[in-house]
């Protein structure tokens, strides 16, 4: 796949994996959630990647009652691409996880392309003092947790969704994801382009070393010839590093404190957009032009954002 002449900035405004008590900065009510995401799409993020967190406990839900209170806002204030999460928590059900994308319809939603081991539990060297029960619970439990996505599950989602004309951020943990992407791909579940988000770094799928990035990108290569377009995220510290090496490879980046907490070794990111903004500087240092969002539109194929329900 030639390199493209604008490059794709996701983020990933708060998430599940990270918890209240890791970072003041971490967007947990929906005016943060809507802070937040204005200030990252203004930093330069095309694409803005949101869950929703019970505004008391800061606790990961797909309830759409609290999406509706940050998504009309966001889409009126930004002209960002808003992607939807269906992944929500490992914690919660499939129809649980669903329900935001079902009922809102967005252009983009993510999609976790396989069942794997997801273990948090690391964390808990770090971390020994929690504001709420449910977060060193929630870091505990992963020791004997398998995030469960089915090829039924995965099946039900694209087929559900895609008949809203949403279409997915196919968030790829592993190498055998993306061969069961392949599959949907070759019975005709799921049209190209594809938008491919290579996670790196979570302990229970790829690692985050370069040769790991490599050979993501190989196999996509292989795998999906010039009918993609190729996202990278790297949890924690490797956050930047894999950002890099993607740009350099043609690829797109994620960013955001779903993914890290951290803009430098030791130093807290006080925002989503100091990191979006971090990423910007870095795609411009390779003499890349970042992607608006209309751009990310026309290369993803999205349907635009008078279609959606909300």
């Amino acid at each position: 796949m030639a390199t493209p002449r604008k490059s794709i900035i996701t983020c990933a405004v708060t998430g599940a994996i990270h918890t209240p008590s890791m970072s003041p900065y971490l967007p947990v009510t929906p005016a943060e959630i809507i802070e937040a995401s204005i200030a990252a799409a203004e930093a330069g993020a095309a694409i803005l990647h949101l869950h929703a967190r019970d505004p008391e406990t800061g606790k990961p839900t797909q309830d759409p009652a609290v999406f509706e209170r940050f998504l009309p806002q966001i889409k009126e204030a930004t002209g960002a691409v808003i992607n939807l999460t269906t992944g929500g928590s490992p914690h919660m059900t499939v129809e649980e996880r669903m329900r935001p994308a079902i009922e809102f319809q967005p252009e983009l939603a993510s999609l976790n392309m396989g069942s794997i081991n997801f273990g948090l539990f690391p964390m808990l060297n770090r971390y020994k003092e929690f504001k709420h029960e449910w977060e060193r619970e929630h870091l505990e439990n992963s020791r004997d947790l398998v995030f469960k996505n089915t090829f039924s599950d995965i099946e039900k989602i694209m087929t559900l969704c895609g008949e809203n004309g949403t279409r997915f951020e196919c968030e790829c943990y592993d190498i055998g994801h993306l061969y069961s992407l392949k599959n949907f791909v070759d019975r005709g579940v799921i049209e190209g382009p594809i938008f491919i988000q290579s996670v790196f770094g979570i302990l229970g799928g790829i690692g985050p070393h370069p040769e790991d990035v490599i050979h993501m990108r190989r196999t996509v290569d292989r795998l999906f010839g010039s009918d993609y377009a190729w996202s990278v995220l790297g949890a924690g510290s490797s956050q930047m590093r894999i950002a890099a090496q993607s740009a350099a490879m043609g690829g797109n980046v994620r960013v955001g404190l779903e993914d890290s907490l951290w803009l430098g070794p030791g130093k807290l990111a006080e925002s989503n957009a100091s990191q979006v903004a971090k990423a910007k500087q870095m795609l411009e240092s390779l003499s890349l032009e970042v992607a608006s969002p209309d751009d990310a539109r026309q290369m993803l194929q999205l349907k635009g954002a008078n279609n959606v329900a909300f």
